[in-house]
């Protein structure tokens, strides 16, 4: 069983399909299939956003369980709140 990343703000995000992601930050910039396990990135001028959706049952869809946010200047780790308002203010 994945870790699934749990914490303030990330209701609308953690334990959400790849479609529901989608329709929040616009196409992702790369959308990497990798066995059972997808990785959507969305950018903007401001940061990067790696979202990793695995699926939580055998078999079922793969939902997002774990984020990481970075600077897209310089790729230094930043505030995921931070970066998942600023992706959602750039659609």
């Amino acid at each position: 069983m994945p870790e699934v990343l749990e914490g303030p703000g990330l209701a609308g995000i953690i334990r959400q399909p790849a479609s529901a992601l989608v329709g929040r930050f616009g196409q992702p910039r790369l959308d990497t299939p990798e066995g059972d396990m997808r990785k959507l990135q969305f950018r903007s001028e401001a940061c990067v956003l790696d979202v990793y959706l695995y699926p939580l049952a055998p078999g079922g869809e793969p939902v997002a369980t774990w984020l990481e946010a970075r600077r897209a200047s310089d790729g230094a780790a930043v505030d995921r709140l931070a970066c998942i308002q600023a992706l959602s203010r750039a659609r």
